[in-house]
């Protein structure tokens, strides 16, 4: 019988620990992870331009302005992540909150400060960094109304995990918290050079998805993709929140555990059965 007491005491603690980190998260309006495309068939100009784009979008006064009217609500949190290969994904800028020009402007210096990763890439798995990024959302500190997956690239898949694949999997992932929308954008950036004419296609097909998806191309290719991400990155934060509350479900939680294992663990007044 005691045994039985201590593993139920363990099993709630657990769950205590657990709702106790939700609990610390910092509430944001929008999660956002920038997925960019660093593989072998990006040239250093392509990637110079490709980085000054999200460096410009970010410090851009209307994009500024946008971020800065969900100050209310915590702002939004962004992560920058280069990825290639399949087994090539690097955090180049953690997770980091935004709510105003300057914490807008401090993100935008962070990217700008960072150096390309895996040298001059390798191949190209936009699916291995859909995978890379998705756990990444339930573990970042933060807890938002919204979880955005934007992926650049200027190519389709060619090695790692099936596209289609990554994205249903986040896209079908079951969260603790209600109201929560998940999506993946993409913006294609064209590339007639290499013969990827239907890339913005493609990336309708295996990785655009969910609630007010969307997909905006590059399509005059890397001379274009700063006006484009720009655009993108705007839209994304100013997308319509969903109607959601922020409750204290998780202090719910950890005080009713907190009874429960006082009772489950030491039952006052009674005296442990002896198996």
């Amino acid at each position: 019988m005691m045994r039985k007491q201590r593993i139920a005491s363990f099993f709630m603690l657990l769950t205590l620990l657990i709702s106790y980190k939700q609990l610390l998260a910092v509430p944001v309006s929008l999660e956002l992870a920038l997925l960019v495309d660093v593989s072998r068939s990006v040239d250093a100009s392509e990637y110079a331009q490709q980085k000054n784009g999200y460096v410009n979008a970010f410090k851009d006064p209307v994009i500024q302005d946008a971020i800065a009217s969900f100050a209310g609500v915590g702002g939004i949190a962004v992560t920058y992540i280069e990825w290639s290969g399949a087994n090539q994904q690097s955090v180049r800028v953690g997770w980091t909150q935004i709510t105003n020009a300057a914490s807008s402007n401090a993100f935008a210096d962070a990217i700008d400060n960072v150096d390309r990763a895996f040298g001059l890439g390798g191949g190209t798995a936009p699916g291995s960094a859909i995978q890379f990024v998705t756990p990444k959302f339930s573990d970042n500190g933060f807890e938002g109304n919204r979880w955005v997956i934007d992926v650049s690239g200027d190519g389709i898949r060619n090695t790692g995990m099936q596209t289609s694949v990554a994205r249903d999997h986040f896209l079908d992932l079951e969260v603790v918290g209600e109201g929560l929308t998940k999506t993946i954008n993409g913006l294609p950036i064209d590339n007639t050079d290499l013969g990827f004419l239907g890339l913005a296609d493609w990336f309708q097909d295996n990785i655009v998805g969910g609630p007010n998806s969307f997909l905006i191309a590059a399509e005059g290719g890397f001379d274009s993709f700063s006006n484009a991400v720009k655009a993108k990155i705007g839209r994304e934060i100013s997308e319509p929140p969903t109607n959601v509350v922020f409750e204290p479900t998780s202090l719910s939680l950890v005080l009713i555990g907190l009874i429960g294992l006082y009772f489950v663990a030491f039952q006052p007044g009674r005296m442990p059965i002896q198996a």
